[in-house]
């Protein structure tokens, strides 16, 4: 039995999720050249998978087939919370005590990051500190 496609990105389409939330709506040719910077990939290949992507709903395009302007459809934050929603459900059983508890014994986070763990469990953090300052909005 074929399995359905997934709703959720691949690691090479959240690659180039990434790309696009950084840098914004962008063409082919700055898309991979970014990818590249990271490792080998063919201009092909990230041609190919933003077709799939597109007809996938994750990312958008604009313009003419020569120069088309690609824009991400999914937002970091709904690719993080499709991410997390099927961590807890396949790795901890539906239970975010459990992925929160793993996190706090065995996630390795640092005296800082624990104390802004304790401070957003108080509700004294704000969900999307300012960019720099390593909140638990990261």
């Amino acid at each position: 039995m074929a399995r359905s496609p997934s709703e959720q990105p691949t690691d090479g389409e959240l690659e180039i999720l990434k790309v696009l939330w950084e840098i914004g709506p962008a063409g082919l040719g700055p898309i991979h050249a970014r990818l590249q910077a990271g490792r080998p990939v063919a201009m092909t290949t990230v041609a190919s998978m933003l077709k799939l992507m597109l007809a996938k709903g994750l990312v958008a395009r604009d313009g003419e087939p020569r120069a088309y302007a690609w824009s991400a459809v999914l937002g970091r934050d709904a690719a993080a919370s499709g991410f997390i929603g099927k961590l807890v459900r396949h790795v901890f059983d539906g239970s975010a005590r459990r992925l929160v508890a793993h996190m706090i014994r065995d996630g390795g986070l640092d005296d800082r990051e624990r104390a802004e763990l304790a401070a957003l469990l108080a509700g004294r953090l704000d969900d999307n500190p300012p960019e720099g300052e390593g909140g638990a909005g990261r």
